[in-house]
């Protein structure tokens, strides 16, 4: 076994912010977005705080809060409500969300939106005859979950934010009635969904065209509709969604629709306030998010079995076992998921899934020269009396009071149920397929699951979101989050190990390889950024391999402890923007 060895970030060893600008930083260029600027901006600095969505407009909004005087929740709630309006086919007031506050005077708000199963659900409903369904959990009103974004919106804003609540909602509200130019991600979506989308008229009316064809890349994309619902949630608050007409139209829906979903689910919902999963890593405390995020337990753990090796050493002279001991991380850490975690306020989530103590026994059972068979989870100790009480977008944010933000929502796979409601312009989440349909039954990630994350009335589905801040003694360094479903969780791993072991800085970071794996189905993924000649070693380690051009979607945000300048990297699969103040 290697030793531990720790290595400042090399970035951080510059003695003065000129030098680390040029050196490190030498290619990022001023980010300050007008309103006639909409272009694509991977990565950015400012001193005045700074921004970082996967959609010009949402950055734009963002920004404009802070330079109004908003604080970093006021602006991501801003990003929020946006991203539904120009990226609704990953995101949107009809699906949920994890915010992750670390505030200036140091306390943390851990804000649990994610959906809830209806009422009237079961443990079987998506099975037929006995056989489970494929399309039921996935497609059409039965699929979606309890939309809950707008209430964790707005309790943010209650316990955190600055501004108006008007002022946060109103610039999504603008876009939507007057329209925008429909970016090539959310084409490529509607046509890839074009014949689920026709099965929902109010879905078709709104997403297609006349005759049936998705809108393409630069058509004008005006949602009326939906401009009237976030009118009526700006003036009247979240009340006018859960128990006004939103939610009597979703009710009516339902039943001529077969779905079950009611008037009184809306009503009865309720954001949870969650414990952050605190972990550390060589010398950083990772602030990350409870169940029914696995994201926070599993970036910790994999993170603590990674610790007992040299990651640095092993990168600079045997990229092949730099990578081969993640990989075997992952799967060692994924296993567990699948078994072990579910929503903690109906499942026995073992705290110990992040002790040091199951870390170094899991750390032994990896070899360098061959890969590990898995067969199945491992136990943490006292795992029964010590518990826990992707399409998808991230928003990351921190401003110059010393607030940060880290906030990931969905409305689960591209274009979620694809069912809207009649009237509102709110494109309904299909959260119910992250649980447990059945077992050995894998959901659309190829996740699966047990009775941990099997069908419940109120129960909040297992999810990937992994929003993380990253501290060094007790003051915010970097956060990060990511879209891509469970790769999320390999992602915010690999950006905290290229920061924290490599010393890369947000935007070096944009070229490096991604690996991936999440036990079954049992091949990791890579990105094509790895050399060839590493991904041959891999397979003669044993490794199956899936070679892709990337996955995913990361935003990460790092303030630079002496010039106190902040520098930003956003993956460029998307518009996506990085952008801080003018003045703030």
């Amino acid at each position: 076994m290697l030793k531990p060895s720790y290595t400042a970030p090399l970035f951080l060893e510059f003695q003065t912010s000129m030098t680390r600008l040029l050196l490190i930083f030498i290619a990022i260029i001023s980010c300050h977005v007008q309103p006639s600027a909409l272009f694509a901006q991977f990565h950015g600095q400012s001193k005045n705080g700074l921004v970082a969505t996967v959609h010009p407009l949402a950055t734009q909004a963002a920004v404009r809060a802070l330079e109004r005087g908003g604080n970093a929740v006021d602006a991501a709630l801003s990003a929020a409500f946006m991203l539904g309006v120009v990226d609704s086919h990953n995101s949107g007031i009809g699906g949920g969300c994890f915010i992750l506050v670390r505030n200036a005077d140091g306390s943390t708000l851990a804000i649990d939106g994610r959906e809830v199963a209806p009422a009237a659900a079961t443990r079987d409903m998506y099975l037929i005859d006995g056989k489970p369904s494929e399309t039921l959990s996935k497609t059409g009103p039965l699929a979606a979950a309890v939309p809950t974004a707008v209430a964790a919106y707005h309790f943010a804003w209650q316990e955190a934010g600055d501004r108006q609540w008007l002022e946060i909602v109103e610039p999504s509200i603008t876009v939507a009635r007057e329209g925008f130019s429909l970016s090539a991600s959310t084409a490529s979506a509607l046509k890839s969904k074009r014949r689920d989308l026709a099965r929902f008229p109010a879905s078709a009316e709104i997403f297609l065209n006349e005759d049936g064809t998705p809108k393409s890349e630069g058509d004008m994309f005006i949602q009326a509709d939906l401009a009237k619902t976030l009118s009526g949630i700006a003036n009247n608050g979240p009340e006018s969604f859960y128990q006004g007409r939103v939610a009597q139209l979703a009710d009516a829906a339902m039943r001529d629709t077969g779905g079950i979903m009611t008037a009184a689910d809306f009503a009865n919902y309720k954001p949870a306030i969650r414990v952050p999963v605190v972990s550390n890593y060589r010398g950083y405390t990772i602030l990350g998010f409870p169940p029914a995020s696995s994201g926070g337990i599993h970036v910790a753990q994999v993170l603590n079995i990674l610790e007992k090796f040299d990651l640095a050493r092993l990168y600079r002279e045997d990229q092949a076992s730099f990578y081969h001991v993640i990989i075997e991380a992952m799967k060692l850490a994924f296993a567990d998921r699948a078994y072990w975690l579910g929503d903690s306020d109906f499942a026995a989530v073992p705290k110990n899934l992040i002790s040091q103590r199951y870390a170094n026994r899991l750390s032994r059972r990896i070899e360098f020269g061959s890969t590990t068979t898995v067969a199945r989870h491992s136990n943490p100790p006292r795992h029964d009396s010590n518990t826990f009480g992707q399409h998808t977008t991230h928003i990351a944010v921190a401003d110059t009071q010393g607030n940060w933000v880290a906030m990931t929502q969905t409305i689960n796979t591209h274009m979620g149920s694809k069912f809207v409601i009649p009237g509102t312009g709110v494109l309904l989440n299909n959260e119910m397929d992250d649980f447990s349909i059945a077992p050995g039954v894998p959901n659309a990630f190829g996740l699966l699951g047990s009775e941990a994350n099997e069908v419940a009335p109120g129960k909040r589905p297992l999810s990937s979101m992994s929003p993380t801040i990253v501290l060094k003694n007790g003051v915010p360094v970097f956060t990060l989050g990511a879209a891509g479903g469970p790769t999320i969780i390999s992602q915010v791993i690999m950006g905290i190990v290229q920061f924290v072991d490599l010393g890369l800085s947000p935007e070096q970071q944009l070229s490096i390889g991604k690996v991936h794996h999440q036990w079954s189905p049992d091949y990791a993924r890579i990105t094509r950024a790895i050399d060839s000649s590493i991904a041959d070693r891999l397979r003669g380690l044993g490794h199956e391999l899936k070679v892709y051009s990337g996955f995913g979607v990361r935003q990460m945000i790092y303030r630079d402890p002496i010039s106190g300048i902040f520098y930003g990297s956003t993956d460029a699969k998307v518009p996506s923007t990085v952008s801080g103040p003018v003045q703030y």
